[in-house]
């Protein structure tokens, strides 16, 4: 299938700020073309479900969903509502959205109905108000709220109703944490956008808490390419630590092939490069800031997906360090440090820290392109270009590393 769209994608968090879900969007390249409220054509929206359904079912049997707990919501038309590949999602985690208007035609009606009865989730946006003899708990699971932050007491009112009918309600836009503060105390899910990228006012955490002191420490030993013994011996004074490296190889997402029991083993089959990224998500993951959890998703994506997309040119160990920098690329906010505090935490090699800084260099545009891939941003088709990748790559990448993240997350 030839693919000329770029896949987007946006985290849908609950009010606990966990991230329940991820919208998935074709954007279309060109800037001068129709306005981007426009849909995309219908052909493009089916090849969107078709190529999603290929790259997040999969396993042994061939019909695991790869997202585990995550649903996926995506952008749909009438006549997409019989679309085979929808018989390949699960339906418990498949959400279609649609405009509330398209309700008045009685043959769509019919095909939502049909939907909801299997079990398929139904988000409509743009209600004013229930269409008229239509009870809409019948036929949506969700319902897209306009949120603004005007009058919390009113939208609560407002609210009130849609919310007895048993919808899920979901906001946008939200774009500050005062906003997403106040979906949460309406109940309200909401779609983030860019604001999970932004530091939570009055976060707690400063600086390296001692866990990640520990990591970075060893973090420093195998960049100096220290003897495995003495890697070992560090290892050993953290249990948590030795536990979690040997889950993590003997995890799906690594692929040892046969079960590790000790460290010195782990450590020999893992190699120096390998483990540099293995201790970069560790120490993500150690991180004790409140807002962590989407955070912490978007970086092991980000990274992962910036090695995917580096691995052809550049070769496994180098991509490993286009891994280190995309998870590097948020740690300042996982931290609550800036940049330049966490660089002098950390020795990092230079190629990784242009790519931090100023995202130059050998891996810097690797990383550019998988944070264009989290925004409606028009950079991704010239980064693709420069980088000389084709769309499908690309949205296939981005599938994988949505999909290995959740493996690493389990």
């Amino acid at each position: 299938m030839h693919h000329t769209h770029f896949l987007v994608r946006e985290p849908l968090l609950d009010p606990q700020q966990r991230v329940v879900g991820y919208e998935l969007s074709w954007q279309q390249p060109a800037p001068h073309a129709a306005a981007p409220t426009s849909p995309a054509p219908v052909i493009a929206l089916e090849s969107l479900l078709t190529f999603v359904a290929s790259h997040v079912i999969g396993g042994e049997d061939g019909d695991t969903w790869l997202l585990r707990d995550k649903t996926l919501f995506l952008e749909a038309v009438p006549e997409m509502l019989s679309a085979d590949a929808l018989h390949r999602m699960p339906p418990a985690r498949t959400v279609l959205s649609l405009p509330a208007a398209v309700l008045a035609d009685p043959d769509t009606l019919q095909a939502v109905h049909a939907l909801r009865a299997g079990g398929v989730g139904i988000l409509l946006r743009h209600v004013s108000r229930a269409p008229a003899g239509l009870r809409l708990s019948s036929l949506a699971s969700y319902v897209e709220v306009r949120f603004s932050g005007a009058d919390v007491a009113t939208q609560a009112r407002a609210y009130a109703a849609l919310k007895q009918s048993g919808l899920t309600m979901v906001a946008r836009p939200v774009s500050n944490w005062t906003d997403f503060d106040a979906c949460a105390a309406l109940g309200l899910n909401a779609f983030v956008g860019k604001l999970h990228l932004t530091p939570r006012p009055g976060s707690s955490a400063r600086g390296l808490n001692p866990a990640q002191t520990f990591i970075v420490q060893l973090m420093q030993m195998v960049r100096e390419n220290a003897d495995l013994a003495q890697i070992e011996a560090v290892l050993r004074r953290d249990p948590t630590l030795s536990y979690k490296l040997l889950r993590f190889i003997n995890s799906a997402g690594f692929g040892a092939g046969r079960e590790v029991q000790s460290l010195r083993q782990a450590l020999t089959l893992l190699g120096y490069a390998p483990l540099q990224r293995w201790l970069t998500l560790l120490l993500a993951t150690a991180s004790s800031n409140g807002y962590s959890p989407v955070l912490l998703e978007t970086a092991v994506v980000r990274g992962r997906l910036a090695e995917l997309l580096a691995r052809d040119t550049l070769g496994k160990s180098e991509a490993e360090q286009v891994f280190v920098a995309g998870m590097f690329s948020l740690l300042d906010r996982l931290l609550g440090m800036t940049m330049e505090e966490v660089l002098g935490a950390v020795q990092l090699p230079d190629g990784v820290i242009e790519a931090l800084l100023t995202r130059s260099g050998r891996y810097g545009p690797y990383l550019a392109l998988a944070e264009a891939c989290e925004l409606n941003s028009d950079l991704v088709a010239a980064l693709a270009i420069a980088l000389k990748l084709r769309p499908e790559d690309i949205n296939r990448a981005h599938l994988q590393a949505l999909a290995w993240a959740q493996q690493m997350a389990g």
